[in-house]
């Protein structure tokens, strides 16, 4: 592998404290032409874990359209480094970079580290971040998409809809890491995320035997549902999805999904429906949750890079 030179450090022009981000570290290109840039600082919080994103950039010629890929887990749990255990990495890290697309995975605070809106508040800060450091990573800055899984789809679907200008914009936005600069998207993938924490308090979480798991919604919000209806909502994609010009959004959810119901993508779609916006909703049928039960993953995987490709340009 041949890796880029280390950067030059001037003493003379460390401040402290050090700033919220640090910038990329040195790519390492792969036999395959891929570039890959491992463990960037993207943000900071005095308290807090550093938040990290790793980069792979398709060979050739750039810039490149960007995938954002966000996690699921609970929002308790999970890693930038690993899909869901049904999605092999290779196959989702290969049908990206094959389209085309860059591929962004990042971590971000669990929920018990820092409730909401912290989460949102870091894939804001990721987004800036790419933007801010597009010309160093071979992407281009105008084309950049979000694709997330369970809580990472969730948040993926509130990337999309939510921004500066709209309900609770400055309070949702944050200013962590890069603290200004855009952080909308093109296009967004959500498999089988939350939509409505409100209606979802009446679903009840499915037992599981010999873990002891916090409930993910008492967690994220730092109360119940019932103490904090005004936070559920705020934390709810259908909250803005009336909101001015939506991205296109491609949910995917399993009909036999026992964690978060297929209702849920339901109501984010016929509410995208009623603002006008474009979405397309696929049923996997009977799949439950991360797609179990379901032999189609790589048709799964495919529609998703087919989609994001589509509507994020790659190629042009």
């Amino acid at each position: 592998m041949k890796q880029s030179p280390p950067a030059e450090i001037d003493i003379a022009d460390m401040t402290w404290p050090p700033p919220p981000y640090r910038s990329p570290v040195p790519s390492v290109t792969g036999a395959d032409g891929v570039r890959r840039f491992d463990g960037i600082t993207y943000a900071t919080t005095p308290g807090y874990r550093p938040r990290l994103l790793d980069v792979q950039v398709p060979a050739g010629e750039g810039p490149f359209p960007a995938v954002v890929w966000i996690h699921g887990g609970g929002w308790l749990d999970g890693d930038r480094r690993y899909p869901p255990p049904t999605v092999p990495a290779d196959l989702l890290h290969g049908a990206v970079l094959a389209a085309g697309l860059a591929l962004v995975s990042i971590d971000y605070r669990h929920s018990l580290e820092a409730p909401f809106p912290a989460q949102l508040h870091d894939v804001k800060a990721a987004i800036r971040y790419v933007r801010a450091f597009a010309g160093d990573l071979g992407i281009d800055p105008d084309r950049i998409g979000v694709w997330g899984e369970s809580a990472g789809g969730h948040l993926a679907a509130l990337a999309g809809l939510v921004g500066p200008d709209g309900p609770q914009g400055a309070a949702l936005e944050g200013a962590e890491g890069v603290g200004s600069g855009a952080s909308g998207v093109r296009a967004v993938v959500d498999w089988y995320g939350v939509a409505d924490l409100v209606t979802l308090a009446e679903h009840p979480m499915p037992a599981m035997p010999g873990t002891e798991f916090p409930d993910p919604y008492e967690a994220l919000l730092g109360a119940t549902v019932a103490e904090r209806p005004d936070l559920a909502r705020a934390a709810s994609p259908v909250t803005y999805a009336d909101g001015s010009n939506p991205p296109p959004f491609l949910l995917v959810h399993g009909t036999h999904d026992g964690l978060v119901p297929y209702s849920q993508s339901e109501a984010l779609a016929a509410a995208l429906k009623s603002a006008g916006g474009e979405v397309t909703l696929q049923p996997v049928e009977g799949a439950d949750h991360i797609f179990l039960g379901s032999s189609a993953i790589p048709a799964i995987v495919e529609g998703g890079v087919a989609f994001l490709a589509r509507h994020l340009g790659a190629g042009a």
